[in-house]
């Protein structure tokens, strides 16, 4: 049987990152909200672990996007599938990334995709031709992040 992951990134505005991934990838962006009232509501979390984002209740410090067709469970809004966690960190990205994303576009279509990753907030860094090998954007997230755009 396959094991379960997800990846986890470190930020220091898991919400916005959150945002950003989820518009770049089409995700959604996970609602705990009903979780968290339930906790709430029963004592087990305390109003400062919680924020509003968007008009939501999310864990301080934390916010996951999942892939829209994934199973998630109703209630907390985790995702079951391919997820990518946020979590807060006192540090800010110091050094490159040993572990990055690529986004592939459609045949054709990697100047549309490398526009509306620019459009949404991701910075071009540079062109890279391998010849017949490929042809791919490097790119930076709005916290400075490295990943691909093929």
């Amino acid at each position: 049987m396959p094991l379960s992951w997800k990846l986890v990134i470190d930020s220091t505005n898991a919400s916005a990152l959150a945002d950003f991934w989820a518009a770049a990838l089409e995700y959604e962006v996970e609602d705990p909200s009903g979780l968290i009232e339930q906790l709430l509501a029963a004592g087990h979390l305390a109003e400062e672990a919680v924020v509003e984002h968007r008009g939501r209740k999310t864990f301080r410090g934390y916010a996951a996007v999942r892939h829209p067709d994934d199973p998630f469970d109703p209630t907390s809004g985790v995702g079951r599938g391919r997820r990518l966690l946020f979590q807060e960190v006192p540090e800010g990205k110091d050094g490159k990334n040993r572990l990055h994303l690529d986004i592939h576009s459609e045949p054709g279509g990697l100047a549309d995709l490398v526009a509306r990753l620019t459009d949404l907030g991701a910075t071009p860094v540079r062109e890279v031709d391998k010849g017949p090998a490929g042809h791919w954007w490097i790119m930076q997230d709005p916290e400075g992040n490295e990943f691909c755009a093929a």
